[in-house]
């Protein structure tokens, strides 16, 4: 078999971890496996290195206008958006993966393996050229396969690939987890383990709901629905990357041999679990436009505006017009409400009266997610009737075919997060699938 494994930044942490995963490969290497490896930046070094970066960015005083959306994920100075300063941003934190990488082979040929390390550019990891955030757009992993032809364990920094120009670029926050669903593709590998401090995929919340369980099987749709949600076990592109190359993909702690999550393509067996999962977001903020013109056109301005702005909206109702005019409410990421706001005032309307823009940051988007839902009637009502016996108004609904989220405001968050996950039974045991 062919393995791909990844190591988050906790579990190359110190040396004492890294000697720990370097043990971890070889034993399944000498199990009759081809290894290859994806790291992660030591457990707080990205941070580090922006930090390093921000120091300077301090020092030119931002002159970034209000409501003008960054570029860059890592440094809100007035040099977001250039293109030599981004690509030194690249330059600079992509370190941390190479510097994991080394240690880590340096640690297999100490316990006596043999072990190559490889940044972007030598592990053939293409991408669009946009620096801070690029996508991948190729693998070239004929020298991968030269070094495990030769019985090497090939230990490749994540996060990172190189672009049109040949300069170093990124793949934005949690790459290292798309670097290795990505080369498990190309690779054809048989899975891509993704190892880190947790022992899989939970129903919620585990710190919220002490009776969380671990799920031993989950779809891709499912996985990249609670990603979206704020489950942080594995980036939303790394989901989405392993759903359209169909690449198994074990979640599974770095510390013991248990068995984790599977993620994997959907099956007649799962769609008995109605539900699946229960996620939390606190990263929300209410909008409410009031006295909106009911004419062609109007929305289209409204979001076409925060959309250039680049600011993400996630739930839109529109209320029933009244006398000429409308009410438009929608949710936005919290730390994106003021410029929300801002971009608003400046927004022209043909026809407008005394538009009045209400904000509200608190609240927080509850979810449930599972397949099971397509061929079950009466999953919205139940949540509604769990939710209403704890006497949690709902202020906003969104659906999909295998999703509802409402809004609550924020104090009720924990509260409906636990009544839902009890409310399906998600608090009880979950046979495994085969």
């Amino acid at each position: 078999m062919l393995i791909v494994q990844k190591y988050g930044g906790s579990s190359v942490g110190s040396v004492e971890r890294i000697r720990s995963c370097a043990a971890r490969v070889l034993a399944t290497q000498r199990a009759g496996h081809d290894v290859v490896v994806v790291v992660s930046a030591m457990a707080g070094e990205t941070n580090r290195l922006i930090g390093l970066a921000n120091q300077l960015a301090a020092l030119e005083r931002p002159t970034q206008e209000p409501g003008r959306a960054s570029s860059s994920p890592y440094v809100a100075s007035e040099r977001a958006g250039d293109r030599a300063h981004e690509r030194e941003l690249d330059q600079l934190v992509c370190t941390g993966e190479n510097v994991s990488a080394a240690l880590l082979a340096m640690a297999l040929q100490n316990a006596g393996g043999a072990a190559i390390s490889l940044v972007g550019p030598q592990i053939g990891m293409y991408t669009d050229g946009i620096y801070t955030n690029a996508r991948i757009t190729g693998v070239e992993h004929g020298r991968l396969r030269q070094a495990l032809a030769g019985g090497r364990v090939v230990v490749c920094a994540g996060f990172q690939g190189v672009g049109p120009d040949g300069n170093i670029t990124t793949l934005g926050r949690g790459g290292s987890d798309t670097s290795a669903v990505a080369l498990a593709a190309a690779l054809k590998a048989d899975v891509c383990e993704i190892l880190t401090d947790v022992d899989g995929v939970y129903t919620t919340d585990p710190r919220i709901e002490p009776r969380a369980r671990k799920i031993p099987r989950i779809t891709y749709e499912e996985m990249l629905e609670l990603a979206s949600l704020g489950a942080k076990v594995l980036q939303i592109r790394s989901v989405e990357f392993a759903m359209k190359y169909n690449v198994p993909v074990h979640v599974r702690s770095s510390l013991n041999d248990s068995e984790g999550t599977w993620i994997m393509s959907e099956q007649r067996n799962l769609e008995s679990a109605v539900v699946t999962g229960v996620a939390l977001d606190r990263n929300e903020a209410k909008v409410t436009l009031t006295n909106v013109p009911d004419v062609p056109g109007t929305v289209a301005a409204i979001f076409g505006q925060l959309a250039r702005a680049g600011i993400i909206v996630d739930m839109i109702i529109q209320n029933a017009s009244r006398g000429g005019s409308t009410d438009v409410t929608f949710t936005v990421p919290e730390s994106d409400l003021r410029n929300a706001v801002v971009e608003l005032g400046r927004l022209g309307l043909p026809e407008s009266g005394p538009m009045e823009i209400l904000s509200d940051p608190e609240i927080c988007k509850i979810s449930i997610v599972g397949v099971g839902m397509r061929t079950h009637a009466g999953v919205a009502a139940l949540a509604f009737e769990i939710l209403g016996r704890e006497n949690i108004n709902i202020q906003m609904v969104s659906t999909s075919e295998i999703k509802v989220s409402v809004v609550v405001h924020d104090r009720y968050g924990e509260l409906a997060l636990r009544a839902l996950h009890a409310g399906f039974g998600l608090d009880l045991e979950i046979e495994a699938a085969v």
